[in-house]
């Protein structure tokens, strides 16, 4: 019998989950079927007891709805407890379980596809919402020194206050950044999809900084600021979508996928 999962968001249409995990069910011979389901934005909670009801095993969940998952969930893991959202639902016995496998799928692009090591690294993360949460605990496990810098500064410090027991974590507005350097500077905002650009100073990148946008398929402000600001190398979330994916499918179904010929297959 047929293994039904999906992805979840609005918009959902532009999704390139069910492409990614078709191709995983293929290359490891499981009998899956995913699909892209798009909940209003006041019904998620409602499409997913329909999904438990329909005998889903489990599903993806994306923009907006990261933290209203955590909500639902009866249980959770550790990441997604660090985290505060969740990205991956699995559906047992009518409870719904949380993961997130977005800061593995990060970490797991930068230290291994793009081979850039974060111990002693200075990383700026942009944003402090539902994707910045989902990736820095991964980020500052990994031993890199992060500062997060969010238009509103008030949120930057929300997030990074429970990191005050544990290690190096702070707070920046982005005017505050004017005069530092970081070795990777990663997009977690929004402003990608709107074409615009934060208002970050000049001068941000060190010498062979990574520039990191967690937006794909498309050449970002961002990137084109980091590219004319000398950034070293350039990479686009396109890994991270494929790694956090693999994350998910391996979970759900206890083998990991091979992403190198993925990631290959969804570059133009």
């Amino acid at each position: 019998m047929t293994d039904k999962y999906a992805v979840i968001g609005h918009p959902i249409s532009h999704s390139k989950s069910p492409l990614i995990h078709q191709a995983f069910a293929a290359q490891t011979q499981q009998d899956i079927s995913y699909q892209a389901i798009e909940a209003p934005l006041d019904g998620f909670k409602a499409t997913i007891e329909r999904l438990v009801q329909e005998g889903y095993k489990g599903c993806n969940v994306t923009v907006p709805f990261k933290f209203e998952a955590f909500q639902l969930c009866k249980q959770l893991t550790g990441r997604a407890q660090a985290a505060q959202a969740v990205n991956t639902l699995f559906f047992r016995d009518g409870q719904v379980l949380g993961d997130n496998t977005d800061g593995a799928g990060l970490l797991t692009d930068i230290e291994q596809n793009l081979q850039c090591k974060l111990l002693f690294k200075k990383v700026l993360l942009m944003g402090a919402g539902g994707a910045a949460h989902g990736v820095i605990w991964q980020l500052f496990n990994a031993g890199a020194t992060i500062t997060v810098a969010n238009r509103t500064l008030e949120k930057a410090q929300q997030m990074v206050s429970e990191f005050a027991p544990y290690g190096t974590v702070c707070a920046s507005s982005y005017a505050a950044l004017a005069g530092k350097k970081f070795d990777v500077v990663v997009n977690a905002t929004s402003s990608s999809l709107t074409d615009e650009l934060p208002p970050l100073p000049d001068g941000l990148f060190a010498p062979n900084a990574l520039a990191y946008d967690m937006m794909y398929g498309k050449q970002t402000p961002f990137l084109k600021f980091a590219a004319a600001q000398g950034a070293a190398r350039l990479a686009d979330g396109l890994g991270m979508l494929v790694e956090q994916a693999a994350e998910a499918f391996c979970k759900w179904r206890e083998v990991r996928p091979d992403t190198a010929p993925v990631i290959a297959s969804l570059r133009p």
